[in-house]
């Protein structure tokens, strides 16, 4: 599958005889909304977008090309420049009439942390995406972490969260992997919370992560350790896999079991490894390489998640292993993010008593 070239999307029916800001070259922001320059920049927003542009390993990841992984939050945003304005029709709502919105860029992750994944190199990506996400959260903001691996996709953004909340932070999680073995396999070293890794990390760390108020969605099949399964189930995590969305709670029951995330906490902390869609979104499951799985959610399972954690509130929140190479999919990214703003929209809308 070829992924068009910028001059092509640039020059498509849908942009060419649009303004929008520029990033780079080729990387517009985010549905052309306002870019932020410094931390200065952020006051007032509601929501701060964050690129993350990281990818583990020393060469191809899970069979696919390093470069094709690492493009994902540039991609998302030349994909997201199609759609002109906030307003979406199945609602009615324009989500940037009720929200300041901004693209704030990409942390400033080191290039050696992609070419030469060290400790020490690994360590100081994270810690870019952290600053990032501090700022945005200093602001008073919702950060949306677009990224496409672990620590930076992930970790970085639990931990901000967790560090500044006095009370416990509720995790909602869509996953084809529990990402929770106890030791990075990258480094196996335990500062790094990796791609297999960072949800250990994140309750390790932080005794204020409930796992009583994880809500894991999405995984399945006889990939994970029973071991691992059985003891977050053990210590409360409220677990659904896809087997049980499908025969027995459908998309609506599902939803009402976000509550959990929520009940007494403070945070919520919000997660998307769109690997969730293991081929089952518009497109087929192989360009996810080695990370393809059968029985995935659907695109608008994800979608439709997200509008209802919008409904709800968070407090920021994460995509990783967005599928490569297609620019459908990365559409999907776009909506999951457009959706959620609608349900803060209709959410703050709602309180004050302008819903449209």
């Amino acid at each position: 599958m070829s992924y068009p070239k910028w001059d092509d999307i640039r020059n498509s029916i849908f942009v060419r005889t649009r303004y929008f800001p520029m990033i780079d070259e080729d990387v517009p922001s985010f549905m052309g909304l306002p870019l932020a320059s410094s931390a200065a920049d952020l006051r007032d927003a509601d929501v701060v977008i964050i690129g993350a542009p990281y990818v583990a390993g020393w060469g191809e990841y899970a069979g696919v090309r390093k470069s094709e992984w690492i493009a994902g939050p540039k991609r998302v945003r030349q994909q997201s420049i199609r759609y002109a304005s906030g307003y979406i029709q199945d609602f009615d709502i324009d989500v940037f009439e009720h929200l300041r919105v901004v693209d704030y860029g990409d942390a400033a992750i080191p290039l050696e942390a992609n070419q030469k994944p060290t400790v020490d190199n690994i360590l100081r990506a994270q810690e870019a995406v952290e600053a990032k996400v501090n700022e945005a959260l200093d602001a008073g903001a919702i950060p949306i972490v677009i990224g496409q691996n672990s620590p930076c996709g992930s970790y970085a953004i639990a931990k901000p969260i967790a560090e500044r909340t006095q009370g416990k932070v509720g995790v909602i999680s869509l996953d084809t992997h529990w990402d929770a073995t106890r030791y990075d396999r990258l480094t196996m070293d335990p500062r790094i919370g990796g791609s297999a890794s960072w949800k250990h990390k994140m309750f390790q760390s932080h005794a204020n992560i409930s796992v009583p108020n994880l809500v894991e969605i999405g995984e399945r099949g006889m990939l994970e350790s029973k071991d691992t399964v059985r003891e977050y189930l053990r210590a409360g995590a409220h677990f659904y896999p896809m087997w049980k969305v499908r025969t027995e709670l459908g998309i609506e029951g599902l939803c009402r079991e976000l509550r959990h995330a929520y009940d007494g906490t403070e945070s919520v902390y919000v997660h998307f490894d769109m690997d969730v869609l293991g081929g089952a979104g518009p497109t087929g499951g192989d360009i996810l390489g080695d990370l393809a799985e059968p029985i995935g959610m659907s695109d608008f399972e994800v979608i439709r998640t997200a509008f209802e954690i919008g409904k709800r509130g968070l407090t920021g929140m994460s995509f990783i292993c967005i599928p490569p190479g297609s620019a459908v999919i990365y559409r999907v990214v776009v909506y999951t993010i457009a959706y959620l703003l609608a349900g803060l929209a209709l959410s703050k809308a709602e309180r004050k008593g302008a819903v449209p």
